[in-house]
């Protein structure tokens, strides 16, 4: 499938989604929602790859943000309208797919570009790298899911304060208060990026799927018992023989 806002590669078992905005610092606009979306579902059914990478073109911005002239005359209807069809297109799709997507934060990370980032497993970022959410300075909150991911993954003081005052952080900050996993030279970002893919796609796939369920119900009455479930269905699948056997054969094992 051929886009205009995005660029799709793949390398061995990884695949990296590239958003190409950069006269807009590759910023959010329906289209650029919708063409990540259908990317993401392409790529989920290709039994070829196990990893998705995410970033921005350039070495200035991984997403600046939402496209703000998109909705700027909005009514309450459209606007939550606006903020369900995110959620579900491609901020919940994401969190919920069945193979890691990790973040490759390559510069400006504001608003919906730090809720997209949010939305993957896992963040790395470039050291030029500025995260934040600015929406109250245009008299809005957060719409794509920064008041729910943000606490989870900093801890609701921290949250508050950056959704408060709007403040953009640096990426070394943000590797201190647990928003990102590294900090990176930016032109080491991608190479990083990819060894992390690499390791992952190296393992059994049935079992990461599994544990990306499990983990999203982490803070739900739910997880404990996912857990215990998704541990006894793995007992009958292809990858923990193969994984076991190789354990005890002392080889690697082919997933």
């Amino acid at each position: 499938m051929s886009y205009e806002n995005i660029i799709v590669s793949k390398e061995d078992k990884t695949a990296i989604i590239t958003i190409n905005r950069p006269e807009s610092l590759n910023a959010l606009n329906a289209k650029t929602i919708n063409e990540i979306s259908s990317a993401l579902d392409e790529l989920a059914s290709d039994a070829e790859i196990r990893v998705i990478i995410l970033t921005g073109s350039g070495e200035k911005s991984f997403v600046a943000g939402a496209d703000i002239k998109e909705f700027s005359d909005f009514d309450q209807k459209k606007a939550e309208e606006l903020a369900r069809n995110g959620h579900n297109n491609l901020f919940n799709k994401i969190e919920n797919l069945s193979k890691p997507v990790i973040a490759a934060v390559n510069g400006f990370a504001l608003g919906g570009g730090l809720e997209l980032a949010m939305a993957c497993h896992i963040r790395y970022a470039s050291e030029n790298a500025k995260l934040g959410l600015p929406e109250v300075t245009l008299g809005l909150i957060p719409g794509y899911g920064g008041t729910q991911r943000l606490p989870k993954l900093v801890g609701k003081g921290i949250a508050n304060e950056m959704i408060f005052s709007a403040k953009m952080i640096p990426a070394q900050k943000a590797k201190e208060i647990g928003l990102v996993n590294e900090v990176y030279l930016i032109e080491e970002l991608l190479v990083k990026t990819k060894e992390l893919a690499k390791l992952i796609s190296n393992n059994s796939p049935m079992a990461i799927s599994k544990a990306i369920h499990a983990t999203n119900l982490s803070d739900t009455d739910k997880g404990f018992e996912t857990e215990i479930k998704y541990f006894g269905e793995l007992f009958e699948m292809e990858d923990k023989k193969e994984g076991v056997s190789a354990f005890i054969e002392k080889r690697k094992p082919s997933f």
